[in-house]
């Protein structure tokens, strides 16, 4: 068997055909594991390419983690709490309370001052309805999330200051883009179902050391063969089986049954020249693409007292203290500062994006207007996820193809959730389930 691709589901994939008894290769074309997971060095920092955030409900995530014995690197939140930061105001609290859910939401909600009193009680009624919603309703894919809050009686601002604190993170896009299915399976199944089930999860070390250093020892320990730097060209039929092309020099790899764990765009250009793999080509092709873009501050000085929390009435959506994980001096302070649904700011120089973005730090934390800046990076993912836009689901494949032992997996195919490390997860083990009974 072959799996092509080392990003989270390729490693799920393969680790689990590997227990089941298969004879695996991976191949990956970048010389590290990880896929979107991954980290970097640049000015004395380990930066990480995305402020990867996961939730408790993220089972399979937290699962692959420990499999990977990587659970001491991150951390989950004993209780939701997110601190709101708003220019020239108080910061406040949206913390979950005792109550059993959708109860355990309404404190939070009443105390929320960035919303006005007929705003909170619109947003209340707002999220009742939404708990209602069957995100596997076919009339809710021809639908965006922001028309449906609409004529629900949410006002853009209340949108802005609330809906899309979650929708932009977990979505990619706003809500006045996204498809209200995905919205309401990301609302329903994080917030509104389990009390729980939104406390948030971090990353404290940088993702490489979590994810691809440790996926690449748990691989080899299981007996997989891990080929780094290798390309894969494109995937062909070879008598009963399959063949995976690498580039000129590279030997075929032949396979009974070959997992393609790439983003989509990548999986549609491999999928060309084999016959029956029209339909989920095509799909993979009409997926649109949303970005995101990192910013990377390092002070002089700490400025901030917050390990995270979120931006409202600013562009600053959310930002992520990364002193300890980034390997900030003593004394400095490193904040990433992670824009979600950043087709705009994708199209801005590092120098626009500095006059933009430091002087809305400023207005966020009164001790960053005293405070040097020691540096300024700039990241960007073109192809970040997949476009979580009305009609998408569509386009999702599931993992079995028409073409025998070939099988798709990646957060982009059709996992029921939104393009995250949770769905791309899942996707590889329902990839690996689909390989093994190809074997058989």
């Amino acid at each position: 068997m072959v799996v092509v691709g080392g990003g989270l589901a390729g490693i799920a994939a393969a680790l689990e055909c590997a227990k089941a008894g298969a004879r695996v290769t991976l191949v990956e074309v970048r010389p590290r594991l990880g896929g979107a997971a991954y980290s970097f060095e640049r000015d004395g920092l380990a930066l990480d390419n995305g402020q990867h955030v996961f939730l408790r409900c993220c089972a399979n995530y937290r699962a692959l983690l420990a499999r990977l014995g990587s659970e001491g690197g991150v951390r989950v939140q004993p209780r939701l709490e997110i601190p709101v930061l708003r220019p020239g105001e108080q910061p406040l609290l949206l913390r979950r309370g005792n109550l059993p859910a959708p109860l355990h939401l309404a404190g939070a909600l009443l105390r929320y001052r960035a919303l006005s009193r007929r705003e909170r009680a619109r947003a209340a009624l707002a999220a009742r309805a939404l708990a209602k919603l069957d995100p596997d309703e076919e009339a809710l894919e021809r639908e965006t999330f922001g028309s449906w809050l609409e004529r629900h009686g949410q006002s853009a601002h209340g949108v802005a200051a609330l809906w899309d604190l979650v929708a932009l993170p977990t979505l990619n896009l706003p809500a006045a883009q996204a498809s209200l299915a995905l919205s309401a399976f990301v609302f329903r199944v994080g917030l509104l179902e389990r009390a729980d089930a939104a406390d948030i999860g971090f990353h404290r070390a940088p993702l490489s050391a979590i994810v691809g250093g440790p996926a690449l020892a748990a691989l080899q320990g299981g007996g997989v063969e891990v080929r780094l730097g290798w390309r894969a060209r494109g995937v062909v039929r070879a008598g009963a089986g399959l063949e995976v092309h690498g580039a000129e020099g590279e030997e075929e790899l032949g396979a009974d049954a070959v997992v393609l764990a790439v983003p989509h765009l990548r999986a549609a250009g491999l999928l060309d020249r084999l016959n029956g793999a029209a339909e989920p080509a095509r799909g993979a092709r009409a997926l649109a693409s949303s970005p995101i873009v990192n910013l990377h501050v390092l002070y002089d000085r700490p400025v901030c007292e917050w390990s995270f929390a979120a931006g409202v009435d600013t562009p600053v959506q959310y930002l992520f203290d990364r002193s300890e994980g980034g390997g900030a001096p003593r004394g400095m302070q490193y904040l990433a500062v992670s824009l979600s649904g950043a087709d705009e700011e994708m199209r801005l120089s590092s120098d626009a994006l500095r006059e933009r973005y430091l002087p809305a730090l400023a207005q966020l934390l009164p001790r960053a207007r005293g405070a040097r800046v020691e540096s300024f990076l700039v990241t960007r993912e073109h192809a970040a996820t997949f476009r979580a836009l009305p009609g998408t689901r569509a386009l999702r494949p599931p993992p079995r193809t028409a073409v025998p032992g070939l099988v798709l997996a990646g957060a982009w195919t059709a996992t029921g959730w939104p393009a995250t490390l949770e769905g791309a997860v899942i996707s590889g083990l329902a990839g690996a389930r689909e390989a093994l009974a190809a074997l058989r």
